[in-house]
């Protein structure tokens, strides 16, 4: 026999919400059993958070050494930013499609095709010469097709696998491994190519961690894991399941088409805002991730710190530098972010979009600030790059968050993929590529010079101050929906 617990509905000042709160929509009198999660669940979030790992490394090599790149293949602004429009656009596009597949089919399948595929690829790009620079190009855009199988099915594992308190702490971990991964990505880059004199060879390390990857997927990681429905995951048990069918406040999940989805997600308005939140944060943090080494390393050269770099490898101190900071500020933004989110949802319903809008407020701030600063002093700019990414890495888990609770579980691998190709499409797809259009309109004008190129990407940049600010304001109208749409999600 089981252990249960009879489990009266709270009242409503009472309740929990976010992915830390039950969901209650049965009957006051239905059983429920008390069990944690089993020591394999553990043993596959932390496959799926290596994996993850990995992912965001792959992510941070080209702008770790993106000084040597530019120089190699004597690529312009508008070029160089490119290569991250082109890996984003095959990202975003190939996210909804692995959503699709991670809802019907086999999720572990899916994970080791994705790890194998983009690894394979990214070993392949260490060896392209200089005559064949579309071929690197190609290979980015091909690198982001495999991640995507992963970034779209990965969460909802963990999602399925924990509940109540343990899912956001779990998902919270997760999503520590982007930040955590891309600040490695820049120091892996840098630091191969300061020791070996040659930038090829930073693309020789992932690979080999993705084979491990693969290997644990497959050893370690069921065929099949349980796809929580709402009922599931307040009543766990089929026993109890069958009790409940008979009672008319459950309904059996019928499965929808991928169109009626889309067009039901479409009237959650906490989803949408939240989205379009998420997308103001991607296109900050993609424009600060490909460019900041470079635009620090113009600043530097303006102020005599640093000679120009004519042929690589190049000084590549400043991605060292920024993976550090990346590193950092990640760990603590995601923890800190999670912790208060835990906390003020039990004082304020609206607790989570309010974060993240008071967040995105105070980082648009500290980058300008750091925008500003550059041409005179790099510490102080080194300092407010901090402040701003730490306060962007408060909002990683926590929307993830909003996602879950204000959609039913059998429409979250479609609504996340729909949420990255969202952020993406209009968020870092495009602003490397938008910045470097501009920095190059702007050089354009006038002769060129060490000063004019730095001044070039700096009044570019500033742009990502204004479009934080707009996020800001995504999060503030989110507020004003997600508790009528979490209660329909619950019903």
């Amino acid at each position: 026999h089981e252990n249960t617990t009879l489990q009266p509905r709270p009242p409503p000042e009472e309740l929990s919400y976010g992915a830390t709160a039950a969901h209650w929509g049965q009957d006051p009198a239905v059983s429920v059993p008390r069990s944690g999660p089993a020591k394999q669940d553990y043993l596959i979030a932390a496959v799926l958070c290596y994996a993850n790992l990995i992912n965001f490394m792959d992510w941070s090599i080209v702008p770790g050494i993106l000084l040597d790149l530019q120089t190699y293949f004597e690529l312009s602004d508008r070029d160089t930013g490119l290569l991250n429009t082109v890996f984003i656009m095959c990202y975003m596009l190939a996210a909804p499609i692995f959503g699709y597949l991670g809802d019907g089919y086999n999720r572990k399948l899916i994970l080791g095709a994705g790890v194998f595929f983009w690894s394979g690829v990214t070993l392949g790009s260490s060896f392209i010469s200089k005559s064949y620079y579309w071929t690197f190009f190609l290979s980015r855009g091909l690198v982001g097709i495999g991640t995507a199988s992963y970034s779209t099915v990965a969460p909802t594992i963990i999602a399925d696998l924990f509940e109540e308190g343990k899912r956001t702490t779990m998902l919270s971990i997760f999503y520590i491994f982007i930040p955590v991964g891309s600040g490695l990505g820049y120091v892996l880059a840098a630091g191969m190519t300061k020791v070996t004199g040659d930038w090829h060879w930073a693309f020789r390390i992932t690979p080999c961690m993705g084979g491990l990857a693969v290997v644990l997927l497959i050893l370690l990681v069921p065929h099949k894991i349980q796809r929580r429905t709402a009922a599931h995951r307040a009543l766990s048990i089929s026993g109890t399941l069958r009790v409940a069918a008979e009672k008319p406040g459950v309904q059996r999940t019928a499965k929808t088409t991928w169109c009626h989805d889309v067009v039901v997600l479409a009237k959650n308005w906490s989803f949408v805002w939240s989205s379009l939140g998420l997308t103001a944060m991607a296109f900050v943090t993609g424009a600060l991730g490909m460019w900041i080494p470079l635009f620090l390393y113009r600043a530097q050269v303006v102020q005599g710190l640093v000679p120009p770099c004519l042929q690589e490898p190049c000084d590549s101190s400043n991605s060292l530098i920024f993976g550090g900071i990346t590193m950092g500020t990640g760990l603590m933004g995601v923890i800190t972010g999670a912790e208060a989110a835990r906390r003020l949802r039990k004082i304020n319903n609206k607790a989570d979009p309010l974060i993240c809008a008071t967040s995105m407020f105070i980082s648009a701030l500290c980058l300008y600030i750091a925008l500003m600063a550059a041409q005179t002093n790099t510490l102080y700019t080194f300092i407010f790059i901090a402040f701003g990414e730490l306060f962007l890495s408060v909002n990683w888990a926590v929307v993830t968050d909003i996602l879950l609770y204000v959609v039913t579980p059998r429409r979250q691998s479609t609504a996340l993929a729909l949420q990255i190709l969202l952020s993406h499409l209009l968020g870092d797809a495009g602003s490397p590529f938008l910045i470097g259009i501009i920095s190059n309109a702007i050089q354009a004008k006038k002769a060129h010079s060490f000063l004019w190129s730095f001044w070039s990407m700096q009044y570019s940049f500033i742009i990502c101050a204004f479009v934080g600010v707009f996020g800001g304001g995504f999060f503030l109208l989110t507020s004003f929906y997600i508790e009528e749409d979490r209660k329909e999600a619950e019903r």
